[in-house]
Order: structure tokens, then sequence, then C-alpha cells
């Protein structure tokens, strides 16, 4: 150092003039050397080659967090789709209708991460026969019309396959005892086909941000769609 001059050590002077690309992809360097040259030149002196890097550093700053955000969602993607084919293969291993049934709340609620799996079947008879009194923890029968006020929640408007929502607790008609402990709850609308009333699964969970309005639905509805095919080989 000679006066009020600085001086660059020789040995790092060669290594930035053979590897210039160095500084230009650290981005803190250049910000550094951008910031010393406005000085330089004044404050009556406007850069607008800074002024433009600055716009396209903040244009790719947004673009790297679009490309985490898309990149998380591919990923979150993915695993629900493993996680909806792994509950489909093991709710078609049964090949009777009680352990079909006994799965949903067993296994098949675990690998969806649920706390509860409810089917409600909605039927013009009063009496339950001896199936559905053994089942009562997974199956139970309602009246005709049930189903479409349940969902709709007294509302007129059309009804979706899928309807996903945040509970401040659920209903016991459904739940049974878990029902105080419900947050969040899927309504699968099961269609069983031309004369036979319709069915409704019912997952819950006790996090009130399982299910939310918000989420897509199409994997939820693939998996009504394969539940309705497996039960109307034990309704036939």
């Amino acid at each position: 150092m000679s006066g009020n001059t600085l001086t660059i050590d020789e040995s790092l002077r060669e290594e930035i003039i053979s590897r210039p690309d160095m500084i230009l992809d650290d981005r803190d360097l250049m910000q550094a050397l951008i910031a010393a040259n406005e000085r330089s030149m004044g404050g009556n002196i406007v850069d607008l080659r800074g002024i433009a890097m600055e716009r396209l550093e903040a244009r790719l700053d947004r673009l790297e967090d679009t490309h985490r955000s898309v990149i998380a969602a591919a990923y979150e993607n993915l695993a629900g789709t493993n996680q909806i084919h792994r509950a489909v293969l093991r709710m078609l291993d049964p090949v009777e209708f009680e352990p079909f049934l006994r799965d949903l709340a067993g296994e098949v609620a675990q690998i969806l991460r649920v706390d509860a799996v409810r089917l409600v079947l909605e039927s013009g008879q009063n009496d339950r026969d001896t199936a559905v009194r053994r089942l009562g923890d997974v199956l139970s029968m309602a009246e005709p019309g049930f189903i479409e006020d349940y969902v709709s929640e007294g509302r007129a408007a059309p009804l979706r396959p899928v309807t996903l929502r945040q509970l401040s607790e659920g209903d016991s008609r459904i739940y049974g005892e878990k029902a105080s402990w419900m947050r969040s709850e899927a309504c699968l609308r099961l269609d069983f086909g031309p004369g036979r009333l319709p069915g409704l699964l019912a997952l819950g969970s006790e996090d009130p941000h399982m299910f939310t309005p918000q989420q897509g639905t199409d994997l939820l509805a693939f998996f009504a769609g394969v539940f309705e095919r497996a039960m109307r080989r034990w309704l036939s």
C-alpha cells in the first residue's frame, strides 16, 4: 500500500485474470463491485446498467422461488400418488366382504394417514342385518337423502364427487365416539350403479390442515372410483 492507493496481491490478481468466472458467478462480489463503481461515478450520474442488473436479479430470485415451489409441488404430488396406489392395492387384497371393510379402518386408513374411515350406505330398510351390527365401527346405514344433505350442509349448490372441508368437530352419526376429535374430512360420494342408492366414504382427520377446500381432488376421486367398482362386487 502506497499513500491512498491499494495494491492487490500479485498471485490473487493472476488468479482473477485466469478465472474471471469465479467473480462473475459470485453474486455478493458482483454487487460489491457494482456498488463501488457507482460510488466512483458520483451522485449525479444514473447507472442504467446497474438498475437493469438489479431488476434482472430480482426477476431471477422470483424465478428461483417459483422453481423451488414447482419442484416441491411435484414431489408432493408424486408422494400422494404413491400413497393412493398403495391404498388401492391393499383395498383390493381381501376376497371377502367383512375383511374388505375392516381393512378400511385398519391398514388402508394407516396408508392414507387418516384417523377415521367410515362407509355410509343409504337404505330404505329400517332393520340392520348381522353384518352391519358387526361392522358398526366402519359401516353405518342411513335414510335415503342423508348423504346429499350431509355433504351439501343444507345448501342448494351442485355437489362435487369429492368434498374437502375443515370441521369444528365431526358428526357423531358418521364418526361415532371419534367425532369430537375430527378437524377435517374428505367426503367421497359413491355411485353404485343404476337402481342403487348412493354411498359415502368419509375420511376424517384430527389435523385441520389434512383436508382443505384449496387442495386438489383428482387422486381422491380416483380412489373413490376404485372403491365403487370394488363395492359393486359385493352388492351384486
